[in-house]
């Protein structure tokens, strides 16, 4: 015993957390740091005046504002199309459930052109909400729709294996005990989902503030009312001014940073007072 030697499980754990740190390095911190590197170049005053431009500060808050309640949107009715998909068996369901991942094979620029033709003027949909002045192609509506359309799929693979491993002898329990059906789901169910919940919330918010390719045909791009940050950054690209660039995807890197901080703060807190209970 005393010549014992606890050894990791995982065999081979310093060359694997090498391969990790290094493949981390080159896709993800390398990155990141070219682009504050690059910022640097500007002094505080240029880059301050780049950054809150009033155009720019209008991409911000479309940007954010717009993902967030995309996000928003998409955590309620993934969590719906979860429990749909779990909990009931229909006729089709086989296919409903491969539909929930067409947005991530579909190419986001093909999403963008298939959205803008079902909701322009005349298309098989905007052709009857424009007469009740319900508009959505090419204004901050239809930025909304592209995010949503393309954020559901993270909510509802997040939250079905969850709801999956959920047993029902807790509900069974719970009803012994005189619960009623919205009183089990908000005190033992809706907990236990809770931190996947906001898991996918975090991921289709995160997929919301980058996404480009099915938003620009969409949203119409016009300055102060339909033009995102990311649309932006590309402007500046093109135009060769890559300090300006980097500029504003420092400012939505930080935004991003501290935003997705505090949902896995909110994430933390649920599974402490989950393990708490």
């Amino acid at each position: 015993m005393d010549n014992f030697k606890q050894h990791s499980i995982l065999p081979g754990f310093n060359l694997a957390l090498g391969f990790t740190l290094l493949y981390l390095s080159l896709i993800v911190l390398i990155p990141l740091s070219a682009a504050f590197i690059r910022t640097a170049e500007l002094t505080w005053s240029e880059f301050w005046t780049i950054v809150t431009t009033p155009r720019v500060v209008a991409s911000y808050q479309l940007t954010f504002g717009v993902s967030f309640v995309a996000a928003l949107v998409n955590a309620f009715f993934g969590l719906l199309v979860a429990w749909v998909l779990v909990r009931y068996h229909f006729p089709g369901k086989k296919i409903i459930d491969a539909l929930v991942d067409l947005p991530f094979a579909l190419p986001t620029a093909v999403a963008g052109i298939a959205l803008t033709a079902l909701y322009s003027g005349n298309g098989w949909i905007g052709q009857y909400l424009e007469p009740l002045g319900i508009k959505v192609a090419f204004t901050p509506l239809g930025i909304f729709v592209a995010l949503t359309f393309i954020g559901l799929p993270f909510v509802v693979r997040t939250v079905q294996p969850v709801l999956e491993d959920i047993e029902a002898e807790l509900e069974e329990a719970a009803a012994t005990l005189g619960a009623n059906r919205w009183q089990t789901f908000a005190h033992v169910i809706f907990p236990i989902l809770f931190p996947a919940l906001m898991t996918g919330f975090a991921l289709a918010f995160a997929r919301a503030i980058g996404e480009y390719g099915s938003v620009i045909f969409i949203a119409g791009n016009m300055p102060m009312v339909s033009e995102i940050t990311p649309l932006l950054i590309v402007t500046k690209l093109e135009q060769y001014d890559y300090a300006g660039a980097t500029a504003l995807s420092v400012v939505m890197l930080v935004i991003s940073f501290i935003l997705l901080l505090i949902i896995n703060l909110l994430q933390w807190w649920s599974r402490h007072r989950s393990a708490r209970a």
